[in-house]
């Protein structure tokens, strides 16, 4: 089938890079980082977490922001909690929330729920007003078990949109070939996904832009602005926050990136793309 830079119309030798900022609407202080960074930074496309709470502030302040829908089926942290926008017991643990670990999903999950959640997830990015761009999964939930990853895959090719999936290394561990089943179904997704080592520095991103091969990388960062929320909610804000800092500085970065020959690109052209053929 053909690769991504195939239906981009690129040169083998070409490489591009997706800059994924996670997490919008996931917090306040999240939503903040993640939009400044798509409009002021190096960040090309977002991830909307549909059912967290700050998600409705974030579609006010869209502006046609290359945005895709992370689908969510967990709310992994102990005293921060969302929920299904649909009725569905089987995706609730014992406090009202979703489950907070992807096993404790799987084990109880009933796959009908899952459909409908992830579909509502989808269309209400919709309705809210969000030019949907691509899809991902929180925590690789639709993408580690057959079963789950059917519809992930429906979904894509119901809207047409491209995917988040794994890279070849790790799908190796899956034990299904989620690449060639997207492959097949006319699905576009990156070559290769990637992430800066913790905290994430100018010296890590020159380094993985040095590296980089030909063909489409993500990289997924999670930009958030230091704020006593984002500190309350996670133990691990400082590598957020780290993430901001790297990714607010346009010039320098997109410099960087010209200097290795890599051209910087939102999800919204692979999705176009799928489209258009």
């Amino acid at each position: 089938m053909p690769s991504a830079l195939e239906r981009l119309g690129r040169d083998p030798e070409d490489k591009l890079l997706i800059v994924n900022c996670m997490d919008l609407g996931f917090c306040h202080a999240a939503s903040v980082g993640v939009y400044e960074v798509l409009r002021n930074g190096i960040g090309t496309s977002a991830s909307l977490v549909v059912p967290a709470p700050w998600a409705r502030e974030s579609a006010g302040r869209f502006r046609g922001d290359d945005v895709g829908v992370s689908l969510t089926l967990n709310a992994e942290y102990d005293r921060y909690r969302w929920g299904p926008l649909t009725q569905a017991p089987s995706l609730l643990d014992g406090d009202g929330g979703f489950p907070r670990t992807v096993s404790d999903l799987w084990d109880h999950a009933d796959l009908d729920e899952v459909r409908r959640e992830c579909r509502a997830q989808l269309e209400r990015a919709v309705l809210w007003g969000f030019d949907v761009s691509h899809l991902d999964s929180r925590l690789d939930a639709l993408l580690m078990r057959p079963e789950f990853f059917d519809i992930y895959l429906e979904l894509a090719v119901d809207f047409s949109l491209p995917l988040g999936l794994l890279g070849a290394a790790a799908e190796a561990t899956v034990g299904f070939p989620v690449r060639r089943l997207a492959a097949e179904a006319g699905v576009l997704f990156a070559d290769r996904f990637v992430a800066l080592p913790v905290p994430a520095t100018r010296r890590s991103f020159a380094d993985l832009l040095a590296s980089l091969p030909g063909g489409v990388t993500e990289l997924a960062l999670h930009p958030a602005v230091d704020t006593p929320e984002l500190r309350a909610i996670t133990g691990e804000w400082p590598s957020r926050v780290a993430d901001y800092v790297l990714a607010i500085d346009r010039q320098e970065l997109a410099g960087l990136a010209k200097e290795a020959g890599v051209t910087l690109l939102g999800y919204r052209p692979l999705r176009d793309a799928m489209r258009a053929s």
